[in-house]
């Protein structure tokens, strides 16, 4: 049976179970977290497990502070710059891999690299405590819809793990932006909860995109964030039988004939949108409609990271993570 503990009564309860190799459902301020000991090669594999995920898609690795995530990847000046900038905070980096890494092959996946993020709030909390990274894809199904709250986890997962962490719906709502680090150069590999501009503005330097041969980036599958119900993007009218996903204040054609309707931010704010998506996914996806419809949204700022998860929300699901090249495949969350 599935344990809901509050967060601000978690905190041993989590550290025991993580210790022995378990794995549990933690808080974050991008989306919810599916949580085991990076160091464990059996709790690394137990997170596999649960998701339903391919054991080549690598996953991202949280720390407690930048002298952790020194001991299991290199920095160079420009790395440790934005690792400053921005952490904690909603910001990956993949970073060459150290030799001496206690992190489990497993979680890299082969690759010389290694993804770090240092979470927020009770995440962090944990990871001090435990002294061991913590490998954390989201904590849903693999290609389902991230979790953003205790209970959306508790309906994907429950019965699957021992422990959820509950500490009310996530404040960014979206996964972390993941920038690749090399030699005088950025590539922005997944758009997320810090905008680009944000980051140029700290590196003095353009972010490159990534090279269309490489899905080297969490959450780089074609069909990904997926709910049951086919979605359409950018429409200007409402199909019979259909759910709406609205955005701003101006509604699309035969939006009054909506199944439901889900404004994102009525004032068109992208930053509530963000924060509100997963959850707003989630509650649409339901019996008796035929798909969702998703108004347009605009394609700047945090616009750009709530479009490419609506895009990978709309793909075609012909295709299973298991039969596609490695060169597809990407870390999570």
């Amino acid at each position: 049976m599935t344990r809901i503990i509050a967060a601000a009564k978690a905190l041993e309860a989590a550290l025991a179970l993580l210790d022995r190799g378990g794995v549990a459902a933690i808080p974050t301020e991008t989306v919810y977290g599916l949580a085991g000991d990076a160091t464990n090669g059996r709790a690394v594999a137990r997170i596999f497990e649960i998701k339903g995920r391919p054991q080549f898609n690598p996953l991202i690795c949280h720390v407690s502070d930048l002298a952790m995530a020194g001991q299991h990847a290199e920095f160079n000046g420009l790395a440790r710059k934005l690792a400053k900038a921005f952490w904690p905070g909603p910001l990956t980096l993949v970073l060459p891999r150290r030799g001496d890494s206690q992190v489990h092959p497993l979680v890299s996946a082969g690759h010389p690299t290694l993804a770090l993020r240092m979470p927020q709030g009770f995440g962090a909390q944990l990871i001090a405590r435990l002294g061991r990274p913590l490998a954390a894809p989201s904590a849903n199904t693999s290609g389902r819809i991230s979790a953003t709250s205790a209970q959306a986890v508790e309906r994907d997962l429950g019965g699957k793990i021992d422990l959820i962490v509950d500490a009310g719906p996530s404040p960014v709502g979206i996964e972390s932006t993941i920038v690749k680090v090399e030699p005088g150069a950025l590539y922005l590999l997944r758009p997320g909860g810090i905008t680009a501009e944000e980051i140029e503005a700290v590196a003095g330097m353009p972010l490159l995109p990534p090279d269309p041969h490489k899905k080297d980036a969490p959450g780089m599958l074609s069909s990904h964030y997926a709910p049951a119900a086919p979605l359409r993007m950018g429409v200007r009218a409402v199909r019979p039988e259909e759910a709406l996903l609205a955005f701003g204040p101006t509604r699309a054609a035969g939006a009054d004939g909506a199944k439901a309707t889900i404004n994102l931010s009525p004032e068109g704010d992208l930053r509530e949108a963000a924060v509100r998506l997963f959850a707003a996914l989630q509650e649409l996806d339901r019996p008796g409609i035929s798909g969702i419809a998703a108004e347009p949204i605009p394609k700047i700022g945090l616009g750009v990271a709530i479009n490419d998860r609506l895009k990978r929300a709309a793909a075609p699901r012909g295709i299973n993570a298991g039969d596609m090249p490695q060169s597809a495949i990407g870390y999570e969350q």
